[in-house]
């Protein structure tokens, strides 16, 4: 068996990515209450440790907008309308992600095996690391979600959950960074 390496998160080198999280496709989604909590965690984080966010919407006015909850952690973050599935297939929505010269890119949202899958496969073609938090993504079915994972990780990407990728980022206990964390992760 061959060991991956998996470069260390770094707070200078990551963003996040917040994908489609909206209001008309969101209650079709397996255990979608548990994904928006697991997202607005890892919103939260990124706010803390100040790393980039955008949010991007797959065709709002046929999906509706970002959901509240969403909206609201994510106040700020930068915004983005799509039409294709993956985020980097978009021109202006590329530019915004390689802009921000974070090589190191966390995702969020649904669906696992559309537009993150997609967005994922992209960043890896670009030569950035996508980190897919499994706890965050989510699809209509749960065999989708879980095949779209397996593929992930065959093809390179980091698959990992937000807890574990928020204590990645913060690196070490008793520091103020560690105490301004530690509301979100409890």
């Amino acid at each position: 068996m061959t060991q991956l390496h998996v470069e260390r998160l770094d707070r200078s080198r990551a963003q996040l990515l917040v994908v489609d999280i909206q209001e008309r496709l969101l209650p079709q989604i397996t255990d979608h209450e548990s994904l928006v909590t697991q997202a607005e965690r890892m919103i939260r984080a990124a706010a803390a440790l100040e790393l980039p966010i955008t949010v991007s919407e797959q065709y709002p006015k046929g999906l509706g907008p970002t959901v509240p909850a969403i909206r609201a952690a994510a106040d700020g973050a930068d915004r983005a309308e799509k039409l294709t599935f993956s985020f980097c297939a978009d021109a202006a929505c590329r530019q915004r992600i390689t802009g921000v010269a974070r090589p190191q890119v966390l995702l969020v949202g649904i669906e696992t095996h559309v537009c993150v899958l997609q967005t994922a496969l992209d960043l890896l073609e670009m030569q950035m690391t996508p980190y897919v938090l499994a706890d965050a993504v989510g699809s209509r079915r749960p065999v989708d979600h879980n095949t779209a994972l397996d593929l992930l990780r065959q093809a390179g990407a980091v698959v990992t959950t937000v807890e574990s990728a928020i204590f990645r980022l913060v690196h070490a206990a008793g520091t103020d960074l560690f105490k301004r964390i530690l509301p979100i992760v409890r």
